[in-house]
């Protein structure tokens, strides 16, 4: 029997208000996670719908294979990286989709689960893989990139200021021996940044940028965002949650290419000039959550919700 805490879906009410899921939808979860979403999902679409659960986390796939074995044939399940969701689709024949869901982020099983070495509070390897079965790991940055490459991922991808600092104390505290756990590394940034102030550790945004890096995730955000916009079907719906400015401003740049803007003609009149699928915008600024439900499930606290449907 598991011990571990389930904690309510980020935005779960909001998505479903989203999305729309009815009686014999399709729907596709490109970060299934826990299954979370995709039980509210399927729960909505009936025994006529169906589901198709991505996620390159085999552990997370497994776990919610288990959680969401009560609906049988409805809900289908592969271990990959969802920027592949178009393929994914094809493969399994789930054409006409009503509704994409993207929940982007390290989930909090993932965080909790120490050997992963997502969190910088867990004592645990310089990991960091979603799938546990990539060639390139946080340690692989951490003790092989030199001082200008470390300060370029950490200040490009952690938006982090003292960027040239931390990468610094970084070169310095290996040459005395590999960084080989989260808290060692952890320890040399906060000593670098002056120590621990606020609520925000020192780590935080370091961190995200080994993650970001190590799997490549703005890469498959965009390539997803795109391969989702095209298996909709007119009318259909994505959502997408984010948690850091940097998804957030990929997401909603391209659901703006998409939207399209009016650009004025030189001999009178105007032309909507957009990228192809076309797509309405649901909500022009993010939704976010409530005090209820940043305490119900504290990960919400960063959460973007954008989405849009296909015309």
């Amino acid at each position: 029997m598991s011990n571990e805490i389930i904690h309510k879906s980020v935005l779960a009410d909001e998505v479903l208000e989203l999305l729309r899921p009815e009686a014999g939808g399709v729907f596709v979860d490109g970060t299934i996670g826990s299954g979370g979403h995709a039980e509210l999902i399927l729960e909505c679409i009936g025994s006529t719908g169906v589901l198709l659960g991505i996620d390159r986390d085999k552990e997370a796939i497994e776990r919610t294979r288990r959680r969401l074995k009560k609906f049988g044939k409805q809900c289908e399940f592969e271990t990959e990286d969802f920027s592949e969701i178009a393929e994914i689709a094809e493969r399994h024949s789930v054409t006409e989709v009503d509704g994409v869901l993207l929940d982007l982020g390290v989930s909090s099983e993932q965080l909790t689960d120490a050997h992963r070495g997502f969190s910088f509070s867990r004592e645990g390897p310089l990991d960091m893989r979603m799938n546990v079965d990539g060639d390139l790991t946080a340690s692989d940055l951490v003790n092989g990139l030199d001082v200008d490459e470390l300060r370029r991922v950490i200040r490009e991808f952690g938006e982090e200021r003292a960027s040239g600092r931390i990468a610094r104390a970084i070169v310095r505290a290996r040459s005395d021996g590999t960084i080989k756990s989260t808290v060692q590394l952890a320890e040399i940034i906060a000593k670098a940044k002056g120590g621990r102030r606020g609520k925000i550790h020192p780590a935080t945004k370091t961190f995200q940028a080994l993650r970001i890096a190590v799997n490549r995730e703005l890469d498959s955000l965009r390539r997803g965002l795109e391969g989702a916009l095209r298996i909709l079907k007119q009318g259909g719906r994505l959502g997408v949650i984010s948690f850091h400015s940097l998804e957030d401003r990929i997401v909603k740049q391209l659901f703006r290419e998409h939207a399209g803007v009016e650009e004025s003609l030189q001999e009178g009149g105007s032309v909507l000039r957009r990228k192809e699928p076309g797509v309405r915008l649901l909500n022009r600024k993010p939704i976010v959550a409530d005090e209820l439900g940043i305490r119900e499930n504290p990960r919400a606290r960063s959460a973007k919700l954008r989405a849009v449907a296909r015309i």
